[in-house]
């Protein structure tokens, strides 16, 4: 139990890390809202985001969106600390999840937003800016649910 333990706090530390270094590489490398082509729909674009996801809750405030931050990611965790042994995916999910969401609570302790760089986009349309922790966030509720479809179906196989 402590290895395991001990393993998703380790990807927990590498998740943030690594989302915290990205983000210094693009603040101290790009120029703010110039965008640099990286592949024919993809570029950097650093921006700041001043609310959540997609830019919701921008007029709650710092302390505001903290705070939602701070209780998203005690229920994050509360649901991981109630996952099953066997339930391996969930809690890479979990784990990437809070990362990802501790990442962006560090940019917005410290900087007062959080800083985005990811753009997908066509001539004439483009994705919401958005950055690694996002993704972290994204493919860490994938993850989750694809846990909760197989056993789903492991529960439907059996009974």
């Amino acid at each position: 139990m402590y290895r395991s333990a001990l393993f998703y706090l380790v990807a927990l530390a590498a998740a943030i890390g690594v989302d915290q270094w990205v983000k210094y590489l693009v603040e101290t490398r790009l120029e703010f809202e110039v965008r640099e082509p990286v592949l024919p729909y993809l570029s950097l674009y650093l921006t700041y985001n001043d609310g959540i996801a997609f830019s919701l809750l921008r007029g709650v405030g710092d302390i505001g969106l903290i705070a939602v931050s701070v209780l998203i990611i005690a229920f994050v965790i509360y649901l991981a600390l109630r996952s099953g042994p066997g339930h391996g995916f969930a809690r890479i999910g979990f784990v990437l999840i809070v990362g990802g969401a501790l990442g962006n609570l560090i940019d917005r302790a410290v900087h007062g937003h959080v800083i985005d760089y990811i753009m997908f986009h066509t001539e004439t349309w483009s994705f919401a800016v958005f950055n690694l922790a996002d993704a972290f966030i994204s493919v860490g509720a994938a993850l989750v649910v694809l846990e909760e479809v197989i056993s789903w179906l492991k529960d439907r196989k059996a009974g």
